[in-house]
């Protein structure tokens, strides 16, 4: 760990120098040249790796609570800090906890360094040695910059070390880019790296090290999604997932259900089997520390759930249009004997808990009891909550359901809502493509959809939407959008779905990527791509169930969508 700490002590001089140099700090007391930091040794590369995930920790908790606190699926308590009220009401200064633009660039500045000092051409035994970490660490600034464009709107694109303050000075005098820039700019980087393979250390803290590095592929549907690369998004997607070494279908285990032995819904008990914390569907992380001794602790448990620490005063909940949108989901349960199949919907009355309405994801991921013994002038809250999915372990950046959801969007904005919604509905396995894709659709979809028959079958793909809401393949109440009356041609039709399918996409990024990061963001790609910032503004305007005027207003403004550079 001392070599860790030396090593990124000299690379981080300084940190992107904005005014008077909030962004590159460089007072470091540790002079050292830089021709003194060689990486040209196993060794080297392994503790300048890590170094670089210990300064993405600084990150990871901010990722999270950028992309949720300013969504409509949670909303502040009372407990809460005011910086994190201040975010959630899109009233963030400079001086905000949340808004520190040179931990990101911390992150990027090591990355620079390492990419331009590694020793690309050193081989043993015929092979290039440190290939998989050049590779590793592009993704990791890639990442890293995606975050910073999406949190901060348009920021300077600094690609070499900044080591000194001069060069801060210069750097920032450059102009700022902006987000499809940025994604644009990243795609070249990355594509030659996609095939790489990750590095592997091993286990460190219990935890495998494969899951510390972000999936290329995946990460560059990202970037082609947020640059309005559709074709390229759905490629990067689909070659990620049917990967003929690591083919990834959906985990048909990954669901939550009703006991199905009975037929008295009030008196049920919903089946958990969901849990996003399982490494089975967690593809990468950024992992957190034990001990603040070792490093960063996350701090979302006390953000998120009751603890001893916080006073069991949690400081986020649910909003109320989270769980209206629970609630508006229609659980859908499929009986089949060798004669017959029955069809059964779950009553959305008369249920033990309001949050087994509907969808069973929100009741399995959280939940909130009371405690006796407490009252309202305790030191402790008399309310306890907890949110399964929220780990202080580690922090996701990349789970395989959101993959397929994003992989949806990708194929809906390529003229494929039939497509997209069978990895709603259905699942998408060779089966389900020809007996839900239409021939037409089929030869325009082409590779895209074609999965290898070995791996994806119907009996280990499900359709997204199934890991809350049952057996949607059965459910006639969710279905492909059709307009009322035929069109005039097939094109007109297609047109007609995409942005209905692309609604029901973004409804189940919600249901499936609640509180992890995601929905602010989400919400942000559609009004973009629409040119609506209504599409964002109304419904985080309405988190609470009831028109925020003031804030609507502030959210028709694209520049208040962002946090402000210092």
């Amino acid at each position: 760990m001392k070599h860790i700490i030396q090593f990124f002590t000299v690379i981080t001089l300084s940190a992107f120098l904005f005014g008077c140099a909030d962004l590159m700090e460089t007072d470091s007391e540790l002079v050292e040249f830089e021709e003194d930091n060689t990486l040209n040794h196993p060794t080297d590369t392994v503790y300048s790796v890590m170094g670089i995930m210990g300064k993405m920790q600084l990150i990871a908790d901010r990722t999270v609570l950028l992309g949720e606190v300013r969504g409509d699926l949670l909303t502040t308590t009372d407990a809460a800090n005011a910086d994190l009220k201040r975010l959630a009401a899109f009233d963030v200064t400079t001086d905000n906890r949340y808004n520190s633009v040179s931990d990101y660039y911390a992150v990027i500045n090591n990355c620079n360094y390492f990419i331009q000092h590694v020793d690309t051409t050193l081989q043993r035994r015929g092979r290039t040695i440190f290939t998989s970490e050049y590779a590793a660490v592009k993704a990791f600034r890639a990442w890293t910059y995606l975050q910073l464009a999406l949190a901060y709107g348009e920021v300077p694109l600094v690609t070499e070390p900044v080591m000194t303050e001069q060069d801060a000075k210069n750097e920032m005098n450059k102009a700022r880019s902006g987000i499809v820039d940025i994604c644009n700019y990243f795609i070249d980087d990355l594509a030659p790296y996609a095939l790489v393979e990750k590095p592997r250390y091993g286990s460190i803290n219990g935890i495998s090290s494969e899951f510390f590095f972000i999936p290329v592929r995946a990460l560059l549907g990202d970037l082609c999604l947020w640059a309005g690369r559709y074709q390229e998004a759905a490629t990067w997607y689909h070659d990620f997932l049917n990967d003929k070494d690591e083919p990834r279908p959906m985990n048909a285990s990954a669901r939550s259900r009703w006991n199905t032995n009975i037929t008295e819904f009030n008196l049920a008990t919903p089946i958990n089997g969901y849990d996003v914390t399982n490494t089975r569907e967690t593809i990468s992380l950024i992992p957190m520390e034990d001990r603040i001794f070792d490093g960063v602790v996350s701090d979302l448990p006390n953000v998120y759930g009751s603890t001893r620490e916080n006073k069991y005063f949690y400081q986020v909940t649910p909003s109320q249009a989270m769980m209206d949108l629970s609630a508006e989901q229609t659980y859908c349960m499929e009986f089949k004997t060798d004669t017959e199949t029955d069809t059964i919907y779950v009553p959305k009355v008369g249920l033990m808990r309001d949050v087994m309405v509907g969808d069973l994801r929100l009741w399995s991921n959280f939940s909130q009891n009371s405690v006796g013994g407490k009252d309202e002038y305790s030191e402790e809250s008399t309310i306890r909550q907890n949110f399964n999915k929220i780990t202080s372990r580690w922090v996701a950046t990349y789970r395989l359901n959101m993959i397929y959801l994003h992989y949806a969007e990708a194929l809906n904005r390529c003229g494929l809502p039939q497509s997209a919604m069978a990895v709603l509905k259905y699942g998408l396995c060779p089966e389900n493509v020809v007996a839900y894709v239409d021939s037409t659709e089929q030869v325009a979809a082409g590779n895209l959809i074609a999965f290898d028959s070995n791996v994806f079958t119907r009996e280990n793909t499900i359709g997204i939407h199934s890991i809350g809401s049952g057996d949607s393949q059965a459910n006639g109440l969710y279905v492909l959008p059709m307009p009322s009356e035929p069109m005039a041609t097939r094109q007109d039709t297609v047109n007609y779905q995409i942005p209905l399918v692309e609604d029901m996409i973004v409804n189940e990024l919600a249901l499936e990527g609640a509180f992890e990061g995601y929905r602010f963001y989400d919400l942000m790609r559609i009004a973009m791509r629409r040119n609506a910032p209504e599409y964002l503004a109304v419904p985080i305007s309405k988190r609470n169930g009831v028109v925020d005027e003031a804030l609507r207003a502030r959210l028709m403004e694209r520049r208040n969508w962002y946090l402000p550079l210092p």
